[in-house]
Parts: structure tokens; C-alpha cells; sequence
């Protein structure tokens, strides 16, 4: 069969290395596999396919250093992880049976128990066989930390079939930044990397969950990933009929040809590792000490992220071998440098490497800041819900003016009272909660205005001057200003920090502990993600598109606005509710929509006037290396997908949980108030960036603000009196 496209040369900087155990591991997995029913009479494979896929060739590359009873417990699972995956596609996907693939699905977890001393049901079949005997041999080496982490990824490994499954019965096909997301998401790298823990070092519990130990594996799962959608081009998308592929989005998205998509999706692979190494070499050994990190942990950090690379080099070298996938031609060096030959020497192909590494490691750091870009040419919103307004709008505009001079933060030279009216952020609580009195109506928008203010403070501020270090004292103050019991705080001396003071004063009054607690927690991740904006300017670093998304939501206050608005619903509704995951998917893509609409609005006034690199348009046109009508348009239909995913979740997801948890009469009229909050949301930061004067070319071309203040403003100590 003609292959559909060339396969591109690869970044792949780190040699494959061969595990001396193959032959054992070989020998052990086909007789594992027998055992638990998986070959002859099963229908899914016979003796001869689990030797053409060579799953122990895959293993002994991707786990190189490991002893003979490891790596044959390793390649154990990957032979359970692709019979399963060959298992669902014939029983389930190739019949469109959504309903019995969910009932298999929804058995598999009950095989994972976290303590061994758990009954688990007879199994029916040879994947159910295969996990419980799986389970049982891995689990006692490792941490109750690591189980539940493991267990977590392999059921987000198994829920991949349902999301493909369900984007085939639709006949959709994902947006590219959402595909990217959600295959990381429910993919099977996060659940190889608990392999790769398993196989050299379990991460410090302090540090899992990290931003950059999260980086690291991302990373590694986008490359995993994306690699995997080229080598199997042709078999998922040509004879399975699967959406779920890279190349397929990035074709059909964009309406390039196959060829193209395939180089852009290798151009993307190769981002992804230089993220990787990027973090690794920077962010990783700061973290370490960061928390003070004995030896022996941050050995065993250094462990894991070296299995992470040998993954990546020993999967890319399987990839070339096995029959499973096409690699006509992958293997023969296109450059004419003659150097080692034989097993692991694919990567030394150095003039290929060199070619496809150094445009797209400058790609992110190349971006000319100020560029004249114009007005962005508004798209048609997908926005189902009416915008309604709070009566006490006009009584409250006076009252925020007099609060901000009161804090001081129209009198250090960021902002004055023209930028304040040009915001207007009490039309924008107003529309955010329609129904709040006038007491209300102040607190939000005291919230909004000191939000936004400090949003504007820390790149003016701290960014132009590049003072990370005095944007991080800051930080540390703000994060003081916040008492949970009765600890000293700080005497405010900015504006920023008298006016957090008396936010929290303000709002946490007759709150509870715990309360306060996911309060102070939720202002310290919006305001130390600036920090995390700060560090990319300073290297002069285009975040990728989900890397940013995931940051967006904190740099945008996401979860200072959810936690907010949960505070009327408890406890009618319980925490466990909150943390499902249709209410995280509600949640995510409310605010996923209300931070894109910001983007779009203001991508003139960061690009043109600020010199920002963190805009989602901007991010998409650097990632995919698109122009910006073609990126606007991706972030349009993210936009759109993300509105009505929001629609389905209420419709579809909402009546499950509330059945699930057996919420009561009052918890689930309390939670129809939440999604009418969540609706007044959306609706509302739609109409304020459709009028305030903030995001209008005629007011940036006369107040956008690309300049110092004229004196800084007073610098804060640390100590507390």
C-alpha cells in the first residue's frame, strides 16, 4: 500500500539504547499473553501478531536500564494496553456501540483498587484478566502517592476509546488546540511516564505536582503523542476511520494537504522537546532548590527525566521497526553524512537534525514586539444566553472611583481616572451578576478593578524594568495581605496591597478557615502566573497553545472568579460535586471562553501597543506558523467548541451527576443557580468587551499605555509589623 505522505525528519537529539533483557522479556510477554487469553481464540490477535508488533523491542528501547523481572512486568503492560486498544476498536468502535463500550469501560476501574486488600470481580474477559493481574504484581513496589496517580492515568488512558468513539459517531473532527489538549489529556503518555517512575525513580510527592515536573511530562506526552499520530496515519485514519489523528486535524482544519499537515505536525513534535529540555535544564533544577530537596530526591527527579528522554528515543526507534505502523523509507538518512550504522543510529542523522531543529527552537523566542497590526475584524460569537444588567449599575460607578483613590491605585501612574472609565468594571460586574444588590455590586467590582489594575502593574511595573525579583517580593507581600487565622500581616504601602487588604477583610468576614484557605489560594495562583508571564518576556519566549491555555486560565483569575461564585450555592451542593469532572468540564470551558473573547478583543492593544507575547491569537499564529486571520479563526472556533460544550454538559452531564451523587432538591436547584451564574458570566464579559473604551483603537491610540511611570512606585519590604 502507497504510503499517504513522506515521513519528515525527526528532532531526536538523545540516542536509542537497547535493554540487554529483550530476549526474556520477549519470551515472558507471549506466555502472559496466552495466559490471559489474548492470542489464538480471542479474535483480536494470534502468536504471529503480538511477534510482528514486538511489543518487547518497544519496552527494552523505551526502558533501556531496567533489570529482566521489571522490564518483563513493563512490557506485560504495554501487550495489555495495545490488546485493549485492538479489543475496543473491534468490539466497540468498528460496531459504533457506544453504549456497551461505556459498560466495558465503566468494569475496568474496579480491577485497580488501591488497597490490595479490596475484593476485585472474576473477570470476563482477557482485558479484565490482564489488569487484575497486572495490578496485583506492580502496586505493592510503589507509594499509595504513586498508585493513585497510576490508577488515575490508566483510567484517563481507557476513556481515550470513548472520546474517539464519540467524536466518529458525530463524524467530528477536533479543533487543532483542542486535539492537542484533550490527547494529552486522555492519552496514553501521562500513563507511560507512572511506567517510567516505575522503572527508574518514584518523583518526590513534594514536587508531582509542580509546574515543572507537569511541563516535563506534558511535554513529553504531546511528543509521544504526535509522533504516534504520524507513524499511524495510514492505519487509524485509512482503515480504522478514526478522527483522532493530527495530521487528519491539521488537514481538514487548515485545508492543506496531507503532506503539509505531516510537516507541521513534526514541526509541532519538535516544539514539544524543546519545551522539554528547555524545562529540564532551567526549571527543574531551580524547583529542586526551591524546596530544599535532599540528594537522593532530586537524583531521583534527574532519573525519571532521563527515562522520559530514553521513552522518547526508544519509542521513535520502535516506531521505525514495527510492523503495527507505516515507516517505508524512515529508516535511510536523507543527508549524505556517513557515520554509525545499526540500532539507536536514526538519530545521527545530523544534518537532518540540524536543519529541523534550529528554525523551530528560534520560532518561539523570534517574535518582533510592536508590530502595527490594526484592529482585529470582530467574528460572530456563538453566545446563547441573553445579557441582563444589574439595576444598581450607575449608584456603584461612583463609588469604585472613590474606593480606587481611596487605595492609592489611581495615583502611581498607571492608572488614573480617564483608564478607570475607559475599563469600566462595574459594567462589567453588572452583567456578571444581574442580581446582586448594591452592596454586592460594590465588592465585585472592587474585585474586577483591583484585578485588572494589578494585571496592568505587573508588566508596566515590573516587566519593563525587568525586575523579576521585585515582582516576586511583591507577589509574596499580596499573598501576606490574605490572613487565614490571625497571623501578622504586612502594613500596605502600594496601592495594590491596600486595596487587597480590605478585599479580604471585606469578603472573608464569617468565613470559615478552609474557606479562606481556597480563597488566599486562588488570588495566589492568578498572581504568581504573572510571574510565570514575566519569566517567558524576559527570555523573550511565545508560550505553545496549551501550555498557555492552562496558565491563561490562572493569569485570568479563573479560579478566583469560580470561587467567588460558589460562595451562595454551599453547602447545598458538596465539595465532591465541584470536583467532578463534568463540573471541572463546565467550569473550564465557561472561563476557557470568557478569557478567549478577552484575547480577541485585545489582541491590538497587547500586540500593537504592549509588546505582549501572551495572546492566544499570537500564541496560535507562532505555534502553527499561520498569519492572523487564519489564527483568529482557529481561536473563533475553539471559542465556539468550548460555548457548546458548556450547552452539552448542562444538558447531558449535569442530570448524571446530580443522580451519581444523589443530590437533594435544594443542592440541585442551588447548582441550576451556579450554571445560570456561570451563563451570566459568559454573556456579560461578552457585552463589556463590546463596549468599554479599553479595547477601542481611537482610546489605545491615546492612552494605551507603552511607557514608565514617571516615579516608581514605593518599594515594599517583606517584613511584617
Amino acid at each position: 500500500m502507497t504510503q499517504p505522505f513522506e515521513l519528515p525528519h525527526f528532532y531526536m537529539p538523545y540516542p536509542a539504547r537497547l535493554n540487554p533483557h529483550l530476549e526474556e522479556a520477549r519470551a515472558h510477554s507471549a506466555e502472559w499473553a496466552r495466559e490471559m487469553g489474548m492470542l489464538e481464540g480471542s479474535g483480536i490477535w494470534t502468536r504471529a501478531d503480538l511477534e510482528a508488533h514486538d511489543y518487547g523491542l518497544l519496552c527494552s528501547y523505551t526502558h533501556p536500564d531496567c533489570d529482566g523481572p521489571a522490564l518483563s512486568l513493563i512490557t506485560d503492560w504495554y501487550v495489555w494496553v495495545f490488546f485493549f486498544d485492538d479489543h475496543f476498536l473491534d468490539m466497540y468502535k468498528r460496531t459504533q456501540d457506544r453504549a456497551a463500550g461505556k459498560a466495558h469501560l465503566d468494569r475496568l476501574p474496579l480491577f485497580m483498587p488501591l488497597d490490595l486488600s479490596t475484593p476485585v470481580p472474576e473477570p470476563r474477559n482477557p482485558v479484565e484478566a490482564g489488569l487484575a493481574d497486572l495490578w496485583r504484581r506492580t502496586v505493592p513496589a510503589m507509594s499509595g502517592d504513586w498508585r493513585r496517580r497510576f490508577s488515575v492515568a490508566t483510567e484517563h488512558l481507557l476513556n481515550e476509546s470513548m472520546w474517539e468513539l464519540a467524536n466518529i459517531n458525530e463524524g467530528r473532527i477536533a479543533n487543532p488546540v483542542e486535539y492537542i489538549e484533550m490527547r494529552r489529556k486522555v492519552g496514553g503518555a501521562p500513563w507511560s511516564a507512572g511506567l517510567v517512575e516505575y522503572a527508574t525513580a518514584e518523583v518526590p510527592a513534594a514536587v508531582v505536582g509542580s509546574r515543572p515536573l507537569r511541563v516535563l511530562m506534558e511535554t513529553f506526552a504531546d511528543a509521544v503523542h504526535l509522533r504516534n499520530d504520524l507513524f499511524s496515519y495510514q492505519r487509524e485514519v485509512e482503515d480504522e476511520g478514526e478522527n483522532s489523528n493530527g495530521v487528519l486535524v491539521l488537514e481538514t482544519f487548515f485545508d492543506c494537504s496531507t503532506q503539509e499537515a505531516a510537516d507541521t505536525v513534526n514541526d509541532i513534535l519538535t516544539s514539544r522537546l524543546h519545551q522539554f529540555e528547555h524545562t529540564a535544564l532551567t526549571e527543574v533544577p531551580a524547583l529542586a532548590a526551591e524546596k530544599g530537596l535532599a540528594p537522593h530526591q532530586t537524583a531521583a527527579i534527574a532519573a525519571y527525566t532521563k527515562g522520559l528522554q530514553d521513552w522518547q528515543s526508544g519509542g521513535h526507534e520502535w516506531h521505525l521497526r514495527s510492523s503495527r505502523y507505516m515507516n517505508q523509507g524512515a529508516t535511510s538518512p536523507a543527508a549524505p553524512w556517513q557515520g554509525p550504522t545499526g540500532p539507536g543510529t536514526s538519530a545521527a542523522d545530523v544534518a537532518a537534525l540540524l536543519a529541523t531543529a534550529a528554525a523551530e527552537r528560534l520560532r518561539a523566542y523570534s517574535h518582533v514586539p510592536f508590530q502595527q497590526v490594526g484592529p482585529t475584524l470582530l467574528p460572530d460569537f456563538h453566545m446563547p444566553y441573553e445579557v441582563e444588567l444589574s439595576p444598581h449599575l450607575d449608584a456603584t460607578r461612583p463609588r469604585l472611583t472613590a474606593w480606587m483613590h481611596s487605595a492609592g491605585m489611581l495615583a502611581e501612574g498607571v492608572w488614573d481616572e480617564d483608564k478607570l472609565a475607559a475599563a469600566d468594571l462595574v459594567l462589567c460586574a453588572a452583567g456578571l451578576d444581574p442580581d446582586a444588590t448594591l452592596a454586592e455590586l460594590d465588592l465585585a467590582s472592587r474585585w474586577l478593578a483591583w484585578g485588572t489594575y494589578a494585571d496592568d502593574y505587573y508588566p508596566l511595573v515590573f516587566g519593563t524594568r525587568g525586575d523579576l525579583a521585585g515582582a516576586r517580593l511583591a507577589t509574596a507581600r499580596l499573598s501576606a495581605c490574605m490572613p487565614v487565622a490571625d497571623e501578622p500581616v504586612p502594613v500596605p504601602v502600594t496601592g495594590m496591597e491596600r486595596g487587597l487588604a480590605d478585599l479580604w477583610a471585606r469578603t472573608t468576614a464569617g468565613m470559615g478557615p478552609e474557606d479562606r484557605i481556597a480563597l488566599r489560594r486562588s488570588v495566589d495562583e492568578m498572581t504568581e502566573s504573572w510571574l510565570w508571564e514575566m519569566s517567558n518576556h524576559l527570555q523573550h519566549r511565545i508560550p505553545d497553545p496549551i501550555d498557555y491555555l492552562e496558565m491563561r486560565r490562572a493569569t485570568f483569575g479563573s479560579e478566583l472568579t469560580l470561587s467567588l461564585a460558589r460562595r451562595g450555592h454551599t453547602p447545598a451542593v458538596p465539595p465532591e460535586v465541584y470536583r467532578s469532572g463534568p463540573v471541572r468540564s463546565l467550569e473550564n470551558a465557561a472561563t476557557d471562553y470568557g478569557m478567549l473573547v478577552n484575547d480577541v478583543f485585545s489582541y491590538q492593544k497587547e500586540i500593537q501597543y504592549e509588546g505582549e507575547l501572551h495572546n492566544a491569537i499570537l500564541v496560535v499564529q507562532n505555534f502553527f506558523g499561520v498569519d492572523h486571520p487564519t489564527a483568529l479563526r482557529v481561536v473563533h472556533d475553539l471559542m465556539t467548541q468550548r460555548m457548546q460544550q458548556f450547552e452539552h454538559v448542562v444538558a447531558n452531564e449535569l442530570p448524571v451527576v446530580y443522580d451519581d451523587f444523589a443530590l437533594s432538591a435544594k443542592g440541585r436547584e442551588a447548582m441550576g443557580a451556579y450554571v445560570r451564574d456561570l451563563q451570566n458570566w459568559m454573556a456579560g464579559i461578552l457585552n463589556w468587551h463590546r463596549h468599554v473604551d479599553r479595547y477601542k483603537p481611537d482610546h489605545l491610540a491615546r492612552r494605551a499605555h507603552g511607557f514608565l511611570p514617571d516615579r516608581p512606585p514605593l518599594a515594599p519590604r517583606l517584613g511584617v509589623h
